[in-house]
This record gives C-alpha cells, structure tokens and sequence, in this order.
C-alpha cells in the first residue's frame, strides 16, 4: 500500500498544513442509502482520501452492514473529492500485520470469511494507488474517469502487495502484463485499465458516479436470488475451479426454480413487461 506522502511528491498539494489530526481529520466512510442501492463513501479528500485504521474498520463495517439489509440489492464504493484513494497511510499501521479489516466483518478485499455475497460496483478516479486498485478488483464491476491514474507501487516502497492485486492481476491481465506493473510499479491510465480488465468501462471526467449508479441500479432491478447465484457460482470457479461450479449447479437452481421470484419472472415474460422481484 501507498504512504500518502509519496503522493505529494509527485506534484500534488494536500491543502493542507502538517500535524497532528483531530477525529475528524482521520477521515470518515460515509453511506447513503437511495432506494435498493447502498452507496459507500470514502471521504478524507484533503488527504487524498489516504485510509486509516479507522477508516479500514468503517468501511468493513459497511460492507457488512450491506450484506446484512435484505433490503439492499447493490452497493456502490466511491471517493469524496477530486481522487479515489492514494492508499494506506503506512505510518499508521503496523505493517507486519497485513489483517487491516476487523476479521469478524466482511472482508472489502473478498480474499478471507466471512465473504461478500451481494455485488458492488466501483466508480474510481483521479489517484487509484495501490489499496484504491485492490478496492476497485475486489468489486464486481468498475468505473473509471478518464484521466485516472493508476500504480501498485509496493515494490518502490520495499513492500508487496497484500490486497489481492498479485492473484487479480494475473486473472485479468495473464503473467506478462501482470509482471510489467507489478514489478515496476509505474503509473499507468484509464485506458491501460481497460485493456487489461481492471476496469469495465471508462467514462468522461465528473460522470463515474452517476454511471456507476446507473449500472448499479440496473442489477437492482434483477432478482435477488438468481444475481447472488450468479456471483456465487462465479466465485466458486475462481477459488475452486470450474469443477466445483458446476457441481454446485443442482442444488442452486433448485433453490431458485421454487423461488417467488423465479415465477414472476416467467409471468413477466408471457405478460410482456418489466418483472417486479421481491427477492423471495
């Protein structure tokens, strides 16, 4: 993860003088809930949205809150201010140990139990630094602004990585292209994120939140059962293998063929219009 002062040496004021901080200053993760849709804010803009261990612990917190609202379908993770995140703040934490998320909430890295089982989309801009980037690959789907910047920079500070971007890295991009930013650690844009897989869609500068929302929105409308069967089977695949998917198939589209939601999905369609699920 980044030192937030590394940040400023690359040109970029804080606003801010130094010193000690209040509460406050220590940053924050905000949440706003609009309507199904839970959006999750990291907000210490005059740091670079640097994060501290209060700002780890909110943010699991969060993640874990969502899951537990049946009446939350999607969450959207964001940044106050002009960046996403410059990462951690080292000085801060105990770097030997690499646990920073309380291990009895969920895990924003979706690496360890308890897992995530609802989808979050990521809407990231400006700074995207090292725990920005493990934020982003650990969500569903991403959101970039162009001009976004993006760097796993651990190596330049002596570190590794340790929030999933050594095994996402190599699952989107393949060794090479994993190996060309890992080991380095140099920048690389929005447009490079896309290519790789990192992100999804790249949109103008201002607009990332509000297409993220839209995506966000849009698995809202699905059914609850079915998009977290989908999302599951998927991670099953990735941490146990195709294999391991496809026997789990019987038994979650059994649930699913007795679901409620299930039969308004083939009224809706006899019926011709827009299926209203209820997540049951």
């Amino acid at each position: 993860m980044n030192d937030v002062a590394a940040t400023r040496t690359a040109g970029q004021g804080t606003g801010q003088g130094a010193g000690s901080e209040s509460g406050s200053a220590r940053g924050r993760i905000s949440t706003e809930r609009q309507g199904g849709l839970l959006l999750i804010g990291i907000d210490r803009p005059a740091k670079y949205n640097g994060f501290t261990p209060e700002m780890c612990g909110a943010l699991a917190q969060a993640y874990t809150d969502y899951e537990a609202d049946d009446d939350l379908r999607c969450a959207v993770i964001h940044a106050e201010g002009a960046h996403f995140t410059a990462g951690l703040e080292l000085s801060a934490f105990d770097i030997t140990e690499p646990e920073f998320f309380p291990p009895d909430l969920v895990d924003p890295f979706d690496l360890r139990p308890p897992f995530r089982a609802k989808p979050v989309v990521a809407a990231v801009k400006g700074i995207c630094f090292t725990l920005g980037i493990e934020l982003m690959l650990a969500a569903d789907i991403a959101v970039a602004e162009e001009g976004t910047r993006f760097s796993q920079l651990e190596v330049k500070r002596g570190l590794m990585a340790f929030g999933g971007a050594t095994i996402r890295f190599v699952e989107r991009a393949g060794w090479g292209d994993a190996m060309r930013w890992l080991l380095t650690g140099d920048e690389f844009d929005a447009e490079t994120a896309l290519r790789l897989g990192f992100v999804q869609e790249v949109v103008p500068r201002g607009e990332g939140l509000a297409r993220a929302v839209e995506l966000a929105e849009r698995i809202a409308k699905q059914a609850p059962l079915a998009v977290r069967a989908t999302r599951e089977n998927a991670a099953i695949a990735v941490r146990q293998g195709p294999d391991a998917a496809v026997r789990a198939f019987r038994g979650r589209l059994a649930e699913i063929a007795g679901s409620e939601d299930f039969a308004e999905g083939v009224r809706s369609f006899v019926e011709r219009r827009e299926a209203r699920f209820r997540g049951r």
